[in-house]
């Protein structure tokens, strides 16, 4: 958010700081961005690319509850200060080729936002799924000899012979296996047995407390918040497409290039994904913040720019205003000095060192698909 604080989205809960100002200040999470840099912005020249980046939530916890996890107890989740979104899957342990496996039945349209970007491309995975296939993680995969593309029966409630569509990064400690919603029923999973939730302004201690009350005391938790900041470097291009970029993805790279000379595009597109999943929801939030990277209205007067052959005023709606201008925002707040500059840059986008976490935390992701 380019300023300010998080607005509900579906699962959403508003933010205690709603109304403050700054840049953005975007619906699916909370926080704010204050006003403006003491630095002046500057332009440069620069990248791209032709593929669409996926949504994608960043879960904190998986939380498996004592029994069903009922209709009333999902609203209770939901309204939780800073849950931003949660989604339930069902789940038990299946046999294949005599081991056991825990596996989790899901909604793949919704649970492969929840995955990593790495996972959530492999098209292969989500076709086997929705095919009533299954697929596993790599260790297990290595374990039991499976191919992609055989057959194997499945022990459960009942025994059918599931195709196997191969390796996934299902990114839960403990789980092995996934299978779409109908093959969950046919297996006779436990419905509604877990439920990964998105938090990322919470305390994971206070969190897990707080869903304990709602789901019971024997509820366990398994922490999926990875928000160290590695030593990976993120990608800088100095090339740009040389026309108008027609994806999310060549707009935040070729506005990195153009705007920000040495800002890597995974942090704008980080930023994108986080306020308004790439425009889809645009606002306005609770605290006022417009557009597909959430710019608070004064913040916007000062900012906001045209870019790539926009003309008239700028409109905060428009991505190719939006992007370059939050691109800008973030060079004249010292992006691309070091990684202490790009933190404290980010920081200035949103108070919030949570914030801060979770945007370095999604733009690795993207350099490790994209980079």
């Amino acid at each position: 958010m380019a300023g300010v604080s998080p607005a509900a989205s579906a699962a959403t809960v508003p933010s205690s700081v709603a109304g403050r100002e700054a840049i953005g200040g975007r619906a699916p999470v909370g926080g704010y961005v204050s006003g403006v840099p003491a630095r002046p912005a500057r332009q440069t020249h620069t990248t791209t690319r032709q593929t669409s980046l996926q949504q994608v939530v960043l879960p904190d916890v998986f939380a498996v509850a004592p029994r069903e996890i009922t209709a009333a107890q999902l609203a209770r989740l939901a309204k939780l200060h800073y849950v931003r979104n949660l989604i339930a899957v069902a789940g038990g342990a299946v046999g294949i080729k005599g081991h056991q496996v825990q596996v989790i039945g899901v909604n793949s349209n919704q649970f492969r936002s929840w995955t990593a970007p790495q996972t959530a491309s492999q098209q292969s995975i989500w076709t086997a799924l929705a095919k009533g296939g299954f697929s596993t993680t790599a260790a297990v995969a290595k374990r039991l000899g499976l191919r992609a593309g055989s057959s194997y029966r499945v022990t459960a409630a009942r025994q059918p012979s599931l195709g196997y569509g191969g390796t996934a990064d299902i990114g839960i400690p403990g789980v092995d296996a996934v299978v779409g919603s109908a093959t969950s029923r046919q297996l006779g999973l436990l419905p509604q047995i877990g439920v990964l939730i998105s938090a990322p302004g919470a305390k994971l201690a206070t969190l897990d407390a707080q869903v304990s009350r709602v789901l019971g005391q024997q509820t366990k938790f398994i922490s999926l918040r990875q928000h160290k900041v590695s030593s990976q470097q993120l990608p800088v291009d100095g090339k740009v497409s040389g026309g108008r970029p027609d994806s999310y993805l060549a707009l935040f790279q070729d506005s990195a290039a153009l705007y920000c000379k040495g800002l890597s595009w995974t942090v704008l597109a980080a930023i994108g994904q986080i306020e308004s999943a790439d425009g889809q929801n645009e606002g306005p939030s609770t605290a006022g913040a417009l557009g597909p990277m959430q710019f608070m209205p004064s913040t916007w007067s000062r900012w906001g720019i045209d870019a790539f052959g926009e003309t008239g005023a700028p409109n905060v709606m428009d991505p190719y205003d939006a992007v370059p201008s939050a691109a800008e925002y973030l060079c004249a707040s010292g992006a691309t000095h070091g990684q202490a500059g790009l933190s404290a840059a980010i920081f200035a986008y949103n108070h919030a060192q949570w914030y801060v976490n979770e945007v370095l935390a999604l733009a690795q992701e993207y350099a490790r698909e994209y980079g």
